[in-house]
């Protein structure tokens, strides 16, 4: 009987999380549309304010905004970062819109050794990808803003470590940037190199679980049958 419930309850569990993978495959695939129509559409101005409460994944992420101002004199800020061209840092630089708030803006990749540029002082614009905020850290690190080191881009904790957003609430969105090539066309920050493309194996892992249900449940009934012929001998 302990073997019996032990093969029912694995066939559960297996069971349990073939269906959480086909779930998961159903919600990777409405991400990687989404996405794909966000990126390929026409920008659109950034958010502002009276919008920012209402920012979410579903709502927001990846869609292809734009922004007209420039950038602050405040010096930029260097998260890590590992990609094609190796490891580096996001360049993150605060950018006033002429709308009146400010906007912290991913310039792009810079390679490690490299040297951060100023920001522009003249009035030009920004497009490129809307993403949220990514708070806490990354790597397995914590980010430790007294240190200067940045794992992931936090931006309510990059702009209060920069003193940005000191005039109220409001003064900085609750979201960053991603620059696209032809607002930062490198080489030093690359703009351009955010990753739209997800992997999705959902299917194969739905298919593993089910394939180990299945032999649970065939292990279930062997051993019930065995256990029937004990009896009826």
């Amino acid at each position: 009987m302990a073997l019996l419930t032990l093969l029912a309850l694995l066939a559960f569990a297996f069971a349990v999380l073939g269906f959480w993978q086909v779930e998961r495959r159903a919600w990777k695939l409405d991400l990687i549309a989404r996405v794909d129509a966000r990126v390929h559409a026409d920008p659109v101005p950034a958010p502002g304010p009276t919008v920012w409460p209402s920012i979410s994944a579903a709502s927001s992420e990846y869609r292809r905004v734009s922004l007209s101002g420039r950038y602050l004199p405040a010096a930029g800020t260097l998260t890590k970062a590992v990609t094609g061209r190796g490891p580096g840092f996001w360049l993150i630089a605060p950018f006033r819109d002429e709308r009146g708030f400010t906007v912290l803006v991913n310039r792009g990749f810079l390679p490690e050794g490299q040297m951060a540029p100023a920001g522009p002082s003249s009035a030009r614009r920004v497009t490129g990808l809307l993403r949220l905020s990514e708070p806490g850290g990354g790597f397995l690190r914590s980010n430790d803003p007294a240190a200067g080191r940045w794992y992931s881009r936090d931006v309510a904790a990059i702009a209060q470590a920069r003193g940005l957003g000191e005039q109220g609430p409001g003064e900085v969105a609750p979201y960053f940037v991603d620059a696209d090539a032809a607002s930062e066309p490198g080489p030093s920050p690359q703009g351009g190199m955010t990753v739209t493309a997800f992997r999705n194996t959902h299917l194969i892992y739905a298919l593993t679980w089910f394939a180990l249900m299945a032999m649970s449940l065939w292990a279930l009934g062997f051993v019930w049958r065995g256990r029937r012929g004990d009896v009826d001998v």
